[in-house]
Parts: structure tokens; sequence; C-alpha cells
């Protein structure tokens, strides 16, 4: 398995606050979208999101989103290595995602375009 990229989830109080800082700090513009409750701007390798405290916190157990090529073949590859999967390969308006544990208890999103 080969993983294609990293996203890093980052929450903020407020994102008006704080996207110029990370445009300015990729070079890249904000893609702002809601999901789940939530607002969020995608910032180069940043996502960054802002709401309420329930789904916010929910969001933010998840370390980071790992980008990979073939969806079920890293599913297959993590639970082979221990991994635990927590959400189960799902479509999504932005492609196919899994949430897993990995042995040392922290919480990935895997996904593929």
């Amino acid at each position: 398995m080969t993983i294609d990229s990293v996203v890093i989830r980052r929450r903020v109080p407020d994102l008006d606050a704080v996207q110029a800082f990370y445009e300015e700090l990729t070079g890249e513009p904000a893609n702002r979208f809601a999901f789940a409750g939530l607002q969020l701007a995608a910032v180069g390798p940043f996502l960054l999101f802002t709401g309420p405290e329930e789904v916010a916190e929910r969001f933010a157990g998840v370390a980071a989103t790992l980008g990979v090529a073939d969806l079920d073949a890293a599913v297959a590859r993590a639970r082979t290595a221990g991994a635990e999967l927590v959400a189960a390969p799902a479509d999504t308006p932005n492609g196919r995602r899994a949430v897993l544990r990995h042995p040392d208890g922290a919480v990935y999103e895997y996904v593929s375009g």
C-alpha cells in the first residue's frame, strides 16, 4: 500500500480568523464547504474545521486523512497488519472513504478518488 497524500486536520475556533494565514503559508486558496454540521476550509495539506462541540470533537478524533489509490486494498492490508475497522468503506461526494484505528490507538480516515 502506498499513501499518496496526507491531509492534516486542524480544529480552529474561527475559520475567517485563520484562513488568510494558511493561504499565505501554502500559497493556495481555501476551498470552503460544509459537511456533517461543520464548516471546513481545505487549504493545501490542511483541513481546517469548526462547528458544534459534539460534532467537532468526533471529527477531531481522526488524526489525518490518508489518500490511497485503492481503498479496498489499503483497508485489507491495514487490517491484516492489525488495524481495526471503525467505519467500513463507503461512497461519499469526494470519493470512497473508510476509517481505521491503528494498533497504537491513532484513528485515520483513508480515502481514494
